[in-house]
């Protein structure tokens, strides 16, 4: 068996000791691990019983149907040798608790921030734009009643926040430079945002916007945060953007909502369930754009993921704290930051 350095703490002196990683991603680690290759890679598919871990200390994970539809009681002797789960999504939803239940687990918020945010600038700014529709194919529509109308702009409007780490973050930068005003609402007062006001609750942000970016995790205390109570604060005529969970939004209050007025436009990235049943009243509904979980792709998003479990598993070798570690699916300290 392949072997490679103990687990030790800083400073200490290192000694072989054999360690298994079970990658279930289909991501390629070993050589991002580089020096650390002599570990033992096994590789898996998480679609079937993907908590049949063998002898593996470190499994490498991520979402699917498999763990969507796991038993509630973890299988006998869990977790066996893990002492650490890596996640490769940020969201930690769509799994049972119990696989929690080891000394470690992290998972791999903030690797496609980048790719969301600039999701999100894309709906603000064919919103207010609109370019497809104003195409000019002719000399005549120079002069048409389109062409005459004034595009949209961005100027004077506040864009709301709802949470504030790195999808948050990559948002805000982006608007800060098409000059929006910005609000954020987030469980946390720890430290103050410079050029971003703070608001107390989700009601109060939907009020005080003319876009909110739902940019929170899925949990006990935010599923369907977007009700008809919250719904019945906004600001009329507001676009709202979900690019984190479907569970988030009361899809029957946001019908309903759309139907008043209240929001004129809603861009989904994604929806409960996901995806939708044919027939669907959010595939044809004049004011939704609907998306199919799409936001996250491309940028350097992979690449990203797989430097930050290499360098996991180099911290979790010398005994370093690893990076983005939870403590657990019911301690999570701030549900409105992801």
């Amino acid at each position: 068996m392949s072997q490679v350095l103990e687990r030790v703490s800083p400073g200490e002196a290192l000694e072989v000791k054999p360690i298994r990683v079970l990658n279930q991603i289909g991501l390629d680690l070993t050589d991002a691990v580089g020096l650390l290759s002599r570990a033992v890679f096994l590789s898996a598919s998480r679609e079937e019983a993907p908590w049949q871990v063998g002898d593996a200390t470190i499994l490498v994970t991520g979402p699917s149907a498999a763990w969507r539809q796991a038993p509630a009681t973890p299988p006998e002797g869990w977790p066996f040798n893990l002492e650490w789960v890596q996640i490769a999504s940020s969201g930690i939803d769509g799994f049972p608790a119990w696989l929690f239940d080891v000394p470690e687990v992290t998972t791999g918020r903030g690797v496609t921030a980048e790719a969301i945010a600039d999701y999100v600038m894309a709906a603000i700014l064919d919103d207010v734009k609109n370019l497809s529709s104003r195409h000019a194919h002719g000399p005549e529509d120079y002069a048409s009643a389109d062409a005459l109308k004034p595009l949209g702009t961005l100027d004077g409007k506040v864009l709301g926040l709802a949470g504030f780490g790195a999808i948050g973050g990559a948002v805000a930068r982006r608007a800060e430079a098409f000059g929006l005003e910005l609000r954020v609402c987030r469980k946390s007062r720890q430290a103050e945002l410079p050029g971003i006001a703070s608001v107390d609750s989700l009601p109060d942000l939907l009020a005080a916007s003319d876009i909110v970016v739902l940019a929170l995790p899925l949990d006990d205390e935010t599923r369907h945060c977007v009700d008809r109570r919250a719904l019945s604060h906004a600001k009329p005529g507001l676009h709202l953007i979900n690019v984190a969970r479907g569970g988030l939004i009361d899809q029957e209050a946001l019908i309903e909502a759309l139907a008043s007025g209240i929001v004129r436009l809603a861009t989904l990235d994604v929806t409960e369930p996901e995806p939708l049943p044919a027939g669907h009243a959010f595939y044809s509904h004049p004011a939704i754009r609907l998306t199919p979980h799409i936001a996250w792709s491309g940028g350097q998003g992979r690449e990203r993921l797989a430097a930050l479990i290499a360098g996991n598993i180099q911290n979790f070798l010398v005994g370093e704290s690893l990076v983005n570690r939870i403590e657990s699916a019911s301690k999570i300290a701030d549900p409105l930051r992801v």
